[in-house]
């Protein structure tokens, strides 16, 4: 029994060690707090410089005041545009990079998307040239098929616009209408 007191009084007596440099400690939060506020500035400049960039881009074309008669709509998340091809060179300029929900409408004029908080645009039939499947965009991976990207044209530029629906099963139609409306557009046009 002699055994069990002393470790008992050794348990008891075990306290923290009082901090005694305050200074050294509020000295190592203040550099973490300007380390962490000079990474985000750096990335906000990042991101404004690449607008800069690609200032060359026209503004988006708004909805016609008469696109007709919805062929199909979609409620979901826009995940961002990058340069066609290139799954992460996301383009930021006229609000293309901000991620917010999104409401498509397909009509006989075109593309519809609506950004509630962000700018909406507008993409014509003949700017139209591929609906697709695909996993990933700049900054969002998903699984396989996940993900509904629309290649379009834009000036001299080719941009993949990646969205989401809520519900997933609507993407394979999507893909299906666009590219045969794309397919029509493209016969009539040879003709």
């Amino acid at each position: 029994m002699t055994s069990v007191a002393p470790v008992i009084l050794l348990a008891a007596e075990k306290e923290s060690a009082e901090v005694t440099d305050w200074a050294a400690r509020v000295g190592w939060v203040v550099g973490l707090g300007l380390f962490v506020a000079l990474v985000y500035w750096l990335m906000r400049e990042g991101w404004k410089w690449r607008g800069t960039l690609q200032s060359d881009l026209p503004e988006l074309p708004a909805a016609p005041d008469e696109p007709g008669p919805a062929k199909l709509g979609m409620s979901g998340r826009y995940h961002g545009s990058t340069t066609a091809g290139q799954w992460l060179d996301r383009i930021v300029a006229h609000g293309l990079g901000t991620r917010s929900r999104v409401e498509l409408t397909l009509t006989d004029a075109g593309l519809d998307v609506v950004r509630p908080g962000a700018a909406d645009f507008f993409v014509p039939l003949a700017a139209l040239r591929e609906a697709r499947l695909d996993k990933g965009i700049a900054g969002k991976v998903l699984t396989e098929g996940g993900l509904l990207v629309v290649t379009w044209a834009h000036g001299d530029k080719l941009i993949d616009s990646g969205f989401r629906s809520d519900h997933a099963a609507e993407h394979n139609e999507w893909v299906e209408t666009l590219n045969d409306m794309i397919n029509k557009t493209e016969t009539e046009g040879a003709r």
